[in-house]
């Protein structure tokens, strides 16, 4: 190994597990991945299995490290999905809805089952959802908590233990019960405000009807709370012992996924590109897209969550903002067209994406266009097929279309695919005119991450929507190399998380904007505020 400097990232995923050993420059030197199960048991509900997560957590590690020395892993960082993980009183994993399969431990982020708790919540609107845009959303944790409490009421004194996933990982990786800042000020209602005030807030708590989770100083949710990075343990010896790894090699308080990648990319250098990382909104985009903006001071923006101080970059307040289906949208729109369902029975979904992108520049020369862009003249898509996360923060809103047609081609498919990409841009526009009316100065360039920016049509155009340039890293695992970060701090190898930031960021590809598209995209942006205007309009009209 040329290094003998290195550090392991986790990453856990919705659909996957990944690790990955990253050297003390941001270079992945090796990575592994594995697949988790996912139960769906009702429409909207989402479950995992804690046991299943760590193992294919121990898989991934021990194949990083296989070739390794051991004493050369400094240290290690994990992140996850902000998933809800439920334990009984002897730690065990306790079923989180009528499966009688204790298994079935998680609610995943995406589980829409905790409406009526989160509007009850918002209903109640208690002074500290100022600092999530004024609305609870049902994918944070505290709604499901309530649903647990309300829907699972004989088995409420059951439950022993509640984690973040994040969280989890690193109590079953050292025994910690430590929490992270990231997970409890972003997803728990956890208290760390402007004025300096940290802790749970109990007539928050009371107010809502979960007052008994302070029982035994919030023994069931954590009380000793660590920023991410900082060491929250070692690694125990019988957990060493099976990855082949030495016993107390430090382990950093974790991060959320998205958070992980804002982090492995916010210190990223592109060629004439300002460094400010408050210039900057990273997109991380995957099943679904967090959009993650950084500001030395707390700016609240109605429908964006947020300000979160550190939760993120130390000493930094962010802002969190996101759509809730993006990856799984596109996928989507694709498996349900007939079109797509023959073309995916020939091919993988990114021979699909790379087969329709040919197509679209096929129909362009056909019609005398100079960009492909402007062939969705007259197809409009509204995004929103699993609600709206921001800047609307309405879970309730649906997808729309315009444009369609008696037709099931592969040119149709082609368009509706083009169409959705441009609607999820619009969409990345819309929550920047958020932050920017809240009080952020105007960005300068965005940064990008995940799955979905294999698709070269999608970066360029969030590009070409937004009218800006878009840093694209070049080391392409930007989520490892942000939880190796954490690794690094936890090891004491850097000062601090900006020195390891800097140090571990890299170099990007920079995508320009078409400056010559900007007066279709922002008629087209027109169209996309006047669909969610209409659909409001449609929803009171019914309701009247």
């Amino acid at each position: 190994m040329a290094s003998d400097i290195l550090f392991v990232g986790v990453d856990v995923g919705s659909g996957s597990v990944r690790a990955a050993l990253v050297d003390q420059k941001g270079h992945v030197i090796n990575s592994s991945v594995k697949e988790l199960q996912t139960w769906k048991p009702k429409p909207d509900y989402y479950e995992q299995s804690s046991t299943d997560v760590w193992n294919c957590c121990i898989h991934v590690i021990k194949d990083v490290v296989a070739d390794v020395n051991p004493k050369s892993i400094k240290g290690i960082g994990f992140d996850a999905t902000c998933s809800l993980v439920a334990l009984d009183t002897n730690c065990n994993p306790i079923a989180v809805s009528n499966s009688n399969n204790d298994e079935q431990n998680i609610i995943m982020w995406m589980d829409h089952r905790a409406q009526a708790e989160a509007d009850l919540i918002n209903k109640a609107n208690h002074d500290i959802l100022k600092y999530v845009g004024g609305k609870v959303s049902l994918e944070m944790e505290i709604p499901k908590l309530l649903w647990l409490k309300k829907h699972l009421p004989q088995k409420w004194s059951n439950f022993g233990y509640f984690f973040d996933l994040p969280d989890f990982l690193t109590w079953k990786a050292t025994g910690s019960m430590t929490r992270s800042l990231c997970s409890l000020v972003c997803k728990w209602n956890y208290e760390c405000s402007i004025d300096g005030k940290q802790g749970w807030n109990v007539s928050y708590l009371r107010e809502i009807g979960l007052e008994d989770l302070a029982h035994n100083d919030f023994q069931k949710i954590g009380n000793k709370v660590l920023m991410p990075g900082e060491k929250c343990g070692g690694l125990l010896d019988d957990v060493a012992k099976v990855l082949g790894l030495c016993a107390g090699t430090p382990v950093a308080a974790s991060i959320i996924d998205a958070h992980a990648g804002g982090l492995g990319m916010i210190g990223t250098n592109g060629e004439g590109i300002d460094k400010d990382m408050s210039n900057r909104l990273s997109l991380i985009c995957g099943t679904s897209t967090c959009h993650m903006a950084v500001n030395k001071n707390a700016v609240m923006v109605e429908g964006i969550w947020g300000p979160y101080f550190s939760a993120m970059v130390p000493n930094m307040w962010l802002n969190e903002a996101g759509q809730s289906a993006s990856g799984m949208l596109l996928d989507y729109i694709i498996s349900s067209h007939p079109a797509g369902i023959e073309l995916l029975k020939k091919y993988s979904t990114g021979d699909v994406r790379s087969h329709l992108r040919k197509l679209l520049v096929k129909m362009a020369q056909a019609q005398g266009l100079k960009d492909v862009s402007l062939l969705t003249k007259d197809f409009h898509v509204w995004p929103d097929f699993h609600g709206n996360r921001s800047p609307l923060a309405d879970p309730t809103m649906k997808g729309m279309v315009i444009g369609l047609t008696i037709n099931s081609s592969e040119e149709n498919l082609a368009l509706l695919y083009l169409a959705t990409l441009q609607g999820l841009s619009y969409g990345t526009r819309h929550i920047m005119d958020a932050l920017v009316s809240a009080g952020y100065d105007a960005f300068k360039s965005l940064l990008i991450c995940g799955g979905i920016t294999k698709d070269s049509l999608f970066v360029q155009t969030q590009a070409d929507a937004v009218g800006l340039p878009i840093l694209k890293p070049h080391e392409k695992e930007s989520v490892l190399v942000g939880s190796a970060i954490l690794g690094a701090c936890a090891s004491q190898y850097f000062n601090n998380v900006q020195d390891a930031i800097q140090n571990m960021g890299g170099t990007a590809e920079v995508i320009s904007p078409n400056p010559a598209l900007k007066p279709y995209h922002d008629k087209k942006y027109r169209v996309f505020l006047r669909m969610f205007q209409d659909q409001l309009k449609y929803r009171n009209i019914m309701n009247s």
